[in-house]
C-alpha cells in the first residue's frame, strides 16, 4: 500500500493562497486519476483540482471557506484500493459505543400539566411551586401594577403582560420570583392555559461568508477604502438608440438579439478616442498607470453565487452582433461557473447595469485596478422640452464613477458628456473620424 498526498497546486501566476470553495470527496471515496476532488477560489477565478492518482481517499481537508497556502496538503489517497477495508489506519477505527445517558438523571416535576398532583414522586428533590397553577384574572384596565423597574423590563422583553401576573410581594407587588415561576410554567406548556402571553421564539440563522461572496466583499471593501470616488450622473435621451436597436433586431436573421449593452460598448470604443485617460489601470503599490491601445470591457454579471465581471476583450475589433454573442457566451459561462481565469481579468473599464430593476441613479464602485466604471440605470418615458412643447421621450441616467487620484473632475465631465452625445446621436458611433 502506498499513500499519496495531493497538495494544492500553483493555480496562477503570483497566487500564493486560495480559498477552499468546495470539497468533492471525503474519506472512504474511491477516485480515479483525473477525477475532480476539490474546487478552490482565488481573487481571479474558481479552479477545479483533479486527482493525480487513483485509489481510496483516507483524508481530505474538509473545512470549506478556509484559506490554504499553495503547497498545503489537500487530499491523501491510498493507492491499493483492495486492501483499504482490511487495514484501516488506527485513527479510522470506530470508537467504542458511548453509554447512553440515563433518563433518571433528568429532573422530573412532581405535578402534571393540568396542575393536579398525579401521585408520582420526583426522582430528584425539587421545590414544589407554592402557588396554584390556575389562570389569574387580569387587573382592571388602568389598575396600578406594583413592580420594580427591572421586573417591568424583564416582563417586557419576555412578552408578559404584568396585569395578568398575580404578585406575591408586599401589597401584591410582582417580583422576580413570580416571573421565574411564570417562565418555568412556560417551559412546561402552561402559559396559554394560564391565559398569559408567550413570547415568540426568535429564529436567527448564521451563515458563514465564504467563496465568491467573501471575495466580492473583500474586493469591494478594498476598492471603497483605497479609491477616492467621484461620481457624475447625467440624463440621456435614448429614444434614437433604442429605435436603432429595434430596427437592427428586426433584420438580424439568425444573429443574436441585441440588447443595449453592445451599443453602449460600441460608444465606449468611440469615446476612447477623445478620452483615453478614462481607459486605464492604476497600480497604486508601484505608482504606475497603464494605458492600453485595446479596449477590454468588463461586463458586471449577476449569478447565483454573486457578482462576476467577465471581460469582453478587444471590443474595438468587434461589430455589434459579435459583441452581443460574446457577452452572451461570457454571461452563460459565469452563471454555469465555467468561466476561465483569463476571462475574468484584464478589463480597462466596466459596465454595470441592473436592467429594468435599476434605479433612477446609482453610485457604482470602481472595479480595481480600473479607474472608471459606467453604470446604466433604468429607462423611463419622461416629458422632454423640444423648444416648442413637451414631448414623451425615452430617458435614462448614466452614473459614472472615477478614481479621483487619476481622473480629474474636468476629464470625468468630458467623458460623461461624450457618452451622452454618442448615445443621443447613435450615427456618430459608426462614423469614421
Amino acid at each position: 500500500m502506498v499513500i499519496r498526498t495531493i497538495k494544492l497546486p500553483d493555480v496562477g501566476e503570483g497566487v500564493t493562497e486560495a480559498e477552499l470553495a468546495e470539497m468533492l470527496v471525503k474519506p472512504g471515496d474511491i477516485v480515479r486519476e483525473d477525477d475532480p476532488i476539490a474546487a478552490v477560489m482565488t481573487d481571479k477565478a474558481t479552479v477545479e483540482i483533479t486527482s493525480a492518482y487513483g485509489g481510496t481517499v483516507i483524508w481530505a481537508a474538509q473545512e470549506v471557506g478556509q484559506i490554504m497556502a499553495i503547497g498545503s496538503d489537500l487530499v491523501r489517497i491510498e493507492e491499493d484500493a483492495d486492501q483499504v477495508k482490511v487495514s484501516q489506519p488506527a485513527a479510522q477505527e470506530p470508537a467504542p459505543p458511548v453509554e447512553p445517558v440515563r433518563e433518571a438523571a433528568v429532573e422530573k416535576p412532581a405535578f402534571s400539566l393540568n396542575g393536579q398532583d398525579d401521585g408520582k414522586t420526583a426522582e430528584t428533590s425539587q421545590p414544589e411551586p407554592h402557588r396554584p397553577q390556575t389562570a389569574i384574572p387580569p387587573r382592571p384596565e388602568g389598575a396600578t401594577v406594583l413592580a420594580a423597574p427591572a421586573v417591568r423590563e424583564r416582563a417586557r422583553q419576555g412578552g408578559i403582560d404584568l396585569r395578568q401576573v398575580q404578585g406575591t410581594g408586599p401589597a401584591g407587588r410582582v417580583t422576580h420570583e413570580d416571573l421565574d415561576r411564570l417562565f418555568q410554567r412556560a417551559g412546561q406548556g402552561q402559559v396559554a392555559e394560564a391565559g398569559l402571553s408567550r413570547p415568540t421564539p426568535e429564529a436567527v440563522d448564521t451563515v458563514k461568508v465564504t467563496g465568491l461572496r467573501r471575495m466580492i466583499a473583500r474586493r469591494m471593501s478594498e476598492a471603497n477604502a483605497s479609491i477616492p470616488h467621484i461620481t457624475v450622473i447625467e440624463e440621456v435621451d435614448v429614444t434614437e438608440i433604442e429605435a436603432l436597436r429595434a430596427r437592427l433586431n428586426e433584420t438580424r436573421g439568425d444573429r443574436p438579439k441585441l440588447t443595449l449593452l453592445p451599443l453602449v460598448a460600441a460608444a465606449l470604443v468611440k469615446a476612447k478616442q477623445s478620452c483615453p485617460k478614462i481607459f486605464a489601470r492604476y497600480d497604486d503599490v508601484a505608482d504606475e498607470v497603464e494605458y492600453s491601445s485595446a479596449v477590454h470591457i468588463g461586463i458586471a454579471t449577476m449569478t447565483e453565487n454573486g457578482l462576476m465581471v467577465p471581460v469582453l476583450r478587444n471590443a474595438q475589433a468587434a461589430d455589434l452582433f459579435g459583441m452581443a454573442a460574446e457577452i452572451a457566451r461570457l454571461s452563460d459561462a459565469c452563471r454555469a461557473n465555467k468561466a476561465k481565469r483569463e476571462e475574468l481579468s484584464g478589463s480597462t473599464i466596466t459596465i454595470t447595469s441592473l436592467g429594468p430593476l435599476g434605479a433612477i441613479a446609482t453610485t457604482p464602485i470602481i472595479n480595481k485596478p480600473e479607474v472608471a466604471i459606467l453604470g446604466i440605470n433604468r429607462m423611463a418615458i419622461r416629458p422632454s422640452w423640444n423648444g416648442t412643447a413637451f414631448v414623451p421621450r425615452k430617458m435614462m441616467n448614466l452614473s459614472a464613477s472615477f478614481d479621483h487620484r487619476i481622473i480629474d473632475g474636468f476629464d470625468a465631465a468630458i467623458f460623461v458628456n461624450r457618452m451622452k452625445v454618442l448615445l443621443e446621436t447613435p450615427a456618430m458611433i459608426f462614423m469614421k473620424d
